[in-house]
């Protein structure tokens, strides 16, 4: 599997799990089938259409221009689009937080690492 499905397929799969929804639920509010919804969480399909991108992008709640990224598209980007593009994958793993868990998972990042710099 190319690298860029393989990306494409997990960020897929996770952000419908985020959302809780099966893939029939999906194909009934995008109109995408769930035997083409399923080969791209699996990675089969190489080149998926900017169309469903969009729909999925929609219906996940991420930025259609990260999903044409992960799909190997070409994306204009800013000079800080890295970071933007890794901030939104992060984001769309874990959901929407409130500003208190947003505290809470900085403060524990930040143990993280110092405990790094101890070693």
């Amino acid at each position: 599997m190319a690298q860029n499905t393989a990306k494409l397929a997990t960020f897929l799969a996770s952000a419908r799990s985020r959302l809780d929804m099966s893939l029939r639920a999906v194909e009934k509010e995008t109109g995408i089938s769930n035997a083409y919804l399923s080969q791209l969480e699996h990675g089969k399909i190489r080149t998926p259409s900017p169309q469903n991108l969009y729909k999925l992008a929609q219906i996940y709640r991420v930025p259609y221009e990260l999903l044409m990224d992960l799909a190997g598209y070409p994306v204009p980007q800013p000079p800080s689009a890295e970071l933007q593009s890794a901030h939104d994958t992060f984001a769309a793993r874990i959901g929407a937080v409130t500003e208190e868990e947003e505290e809470a998972l900085v403060e524990y990042l930040q143990f993280i690492r110092s405990r790094r710099r101890r070693r």
